[in-house]
Parts: C-alpha cells; structure tokens; sequence
C-alpha cells in the first residue's frame, strides 16, 4: 500500500516513524530519526501522518528509550493494542520551532542540499544525504557521477552559511582522491 499523497506544513520535522505497538496498553515503538529521547522534553504533542494519508497531532503523554535508536512512546487516547496497530509505519513529525541547537549546530534538514566547496573555491556538489556513525556524521556529497563522504569534523568543516546555501571544507589529505578512485573502480566492474 502506498502513503496517500498530504501535504505536510512546511513547519513540520519528521522526526521517526511508528515500527509496530509495544505491549497492550499502546504505547508505540518509533524508529528516531533524532539522536536521543531528549529531542521530545520541550514537546507536548506530536503530529502522525498514517499510510491512508491523516495527519492528526496526538498529546504526547511520555517516551522513553529503547535498545539502540528506538523509543517507546504513548499518546493521549491510544489506550490498547488495536488503537497502536492503526498507527503502524506511521511517520511522525514535530513543529521545527520547538527544536533546541546550541551555537554551531545544525539541524540535518538545514544541511541537505547545501552546495560544498573547498577553501579553494572548487566546487564539489551537493549533500544529498547524512550518515550518522556514532563519532561523528558523515556527509555524501554528490554532483554528476562522482560522490565524497565528508566526514562532519572541524579539522574539514570550516565554513556553514546556511543563508547562503554553501558549506566550505578543507578535505584531509587524500580524502578526495580515496573517493575518486573508489567511483572509477566503480565504472571499472560495470562494464
């Protein structure tokens, strides 16, 4: 079944998504999308979008962590197995503007899509995605067929202007050339 097509306000993160019910009082098991518990302290309530495509904002009532990138949370008025059932592969989003960050931090949705650049001035491409690796994110940039994994350190990062769409990295030595050859053997097995 595909997700009914919503749109969904542009004040909204999505922030997980509902993996299946937990016991038989309702609480759900969510698979975060963020780095601990902690992101839902200041929230009172959560909006879930359901696979028939309803978005409904439900009182969050608590959550609590489980086993690695997991949570266990129950919502006001979902009260038994059968009512967390309806909520499965759910995704659930937050209003941004509740969202904590310390001077320097950045929030993934505001990375995606930044235009990188060395301190050079040469352009490398695009981060299309983030991967979190416990010490640190690693960025994958991509333009064309070539593709590089920053890894989200300050010895590279040196620059984010969030307002002006770039981020400025001065690479490790080697770490642009390991990704280059990696791409050409790449092409290499394909033909």
């Amino acid at each position: 079944m595909s997700r009914a097509t919503k749109l969904i306000p542009e004040n909204l993160l999505l922030i997980g998504k509902v993996v299946k019910p937990h016991g038989i009082r309702g609480w759900i098991k969510i698979k975060a999308y963020s780095e601990s518990a902690a992101t839902f302290s200041e929230v009172e309530s959560i909006f879930v979008h359901t696979t028939d495509g309803e978005l409904k904002e439900w009182e969050l009532v608590s959550v609590k962590p489980y086993k690695g990138d997991f949570l266990l949370m129950e919502l006001k008025g979902v009260d038994d197995r059968n009512k967390a059932e309806e909520l499965r592969n759910a995704d659930i989003y937050i209003k941004k503007d509740l969202l904590q960050k310390e001077e320097g931090e950045f929030f993934w949705y505001e990375l995606i899509g930044l235009k990188v650049y060395l301190v050079s001035g040469r352009y490398l491409g695009k981060i299309e995605q983030i991967l979190p690796t416990g010490s640190n994110d690693v960025y994958i940039v991509k333009e064309k067929d070539k593709e590089y994994l920053i890894p989200a350190i300050e010895d590279v990062v040196k620059d984010v202007d969030i307002e002006g769409g770039k981020m400025i990295i001065e690479p490790l030595e080697g770490l642009l050339e390991l990704a280059e050859t990696k791409k050409s053997k790449k092409r290499k097995k394909r033909r």
